[in-house]
């Protein structure tokens, strides 16, 4: 698929993890469309030393080679090649996998949205259409739906699916704003930097894909990380909660989120007490003793629900990355919504020169 006239004009590179991927990264680097200006191998302390091969072959003049001397995992590779990225002055970073199930010729379907500043993240989504799953093996299906579930909570994009797919693509500008240090080394590296994506408020989009298994092995085990991404979502949660309805900002829901939970197990404790007690005594309990537990189960439960629901339409709308190549004035104005109409309006009978200086002028003073 050729890329369209705004991907070119941006500088993209492809980063690819290299740990057990031999022999496929050679088709993989060979299928990386040639508007792709970087390429950039990591070899992870990989046993089958992918990155010598890589080197040896001398497959394309773009590709770049970087090593581990030990094993940090395919967050920590990506670290690495992030970075790199970033030193070499990429403007849209691309990540694929070098297992082969996923397929380079998609990279524009990727790029596109960020180029045209409809994102600032995007990530593949094998569950979009029925017939993309067709081929994945059904224990696969189940724990990728359960990790998409826990991932809605903890990261607050409750729009996405498929959080553990690895085919995605970044706006250089916003991963500047992540701090790469503190993401999972692990397998927990792509739902964790959705976590941090939304503490930025970045906006992230699904892009459809097809599942592809041949007879390479996949290296992530579901029930063996579903106990450790079940604490990883956990903990990013309750960070999330107290970053977005805390520290940044104070609502409605802010108070729904304390006091929903509270009121509900007040609730459920209470009448275990009560019937625990019933049941050894054999005596009813009144209509008050009930009232008692199921009012405040029911109020918890409608206000933990209405805290979720205002953490659905929460969901970041607009790219940031437009607005942190701006001058800091004009992002001002025009995140600001209603002042910037105020001030266009103001300055609309001007020369347009005149009103981009005056405009200036003002967010100076």
């Amino acid at each position: 698929m050729p890329l369209n006239h705004n991907v070119v004009a941006s500088s993209i590179a492809v980063v690819i993890p290299c740990y057990r991927v031999m022999p496929y990264v050679f088709a993989v680097i060979a299928a990386v469309p040639p508007d792709v200006s970087l390429i950039i191998c990591v070899d992870d302390a990989c046993p089958d030393g992918s990155g010598k091969q890589i080197e040896t072959a001398d497959l394309d003049e773009r590709v770049v080679v970087l090593y581990h001397e030990q094993n940090q995992g395919v967050g920590g590779a990506m670290a690495t090649g992030y970075r790199a990225a970033l030193e070499r002055g990429a403007t849209i970073i691309v990540k694929i996998d070098g297992d082969g199930q996923m397929d380079p010729r998609l990279l524009s379907a990727f790029v596109a949205p960020i180029a045209e500043g409809l994102a600032d993240y995007t990530k593949g989504n094998r569950f979009y259409r029925p017939e993309s799953v067709s081929g994945m093996p059904i224990k696969r299906v189940i724990g990728n739906a359960i990790l998409s579930f826990m991932s809605k909570f903890s990261t607050g994009y409750w729009n996405l699916f498929d959080p553990n797919n690895g085919y995605t693509a970044i706006h250089a500008d916003v991963l500047r704003q992540l701090p790469l240090s503190k993401l999972s080394k692990r397998y927990f590296f792509e739902s964790d930097l959705l976590f941090r994506l939304s503490t930025v408020r970045a906006v992230v989009l699904d892009v459809p894909m097809d599942a592809v298994y041949a007879t390479e092995k996949s290296n992530l085990a579901i029930k063996k990380v579903l106990g450790s991404f079940l604490l990883g979502h956990l903990g990013n949660f309750g960070k999330r909660l107290v970053y977005a309805y805390f520290l940044r900002d104070f609502n409605v829901a802010s108070i729904e989120w304390v006091l929903g939970p509270s009121l509900l197990l007040f609730g459920c404790v209470i009448g275990l007490i009560n019937w625990i007690d019933s049941s050894q005594t054999g005596v009813t309990a009144s209509a008050g003793t009930v009232m008692l537990s199921a009012l405040p189960i029911i109020i918890g439960l409608q206000m933990l629900l209405s805290a979720i629901n205002f953490d659905v339409q929460n969901v970041p709308r607009r790219a940031m990355h437009r607005d942190l190549r701006m001058h800091p004035a004009t992002a001002f104005q025009e995140i600001a919504g209603a002042t910037e109409t105020s001030r266009s309006r103001k300055h609309s009978g001007a020369h347009p020169k005149a009103a981009e200086e005056a405009q200036l002028n003002e967010g100076r003073e």
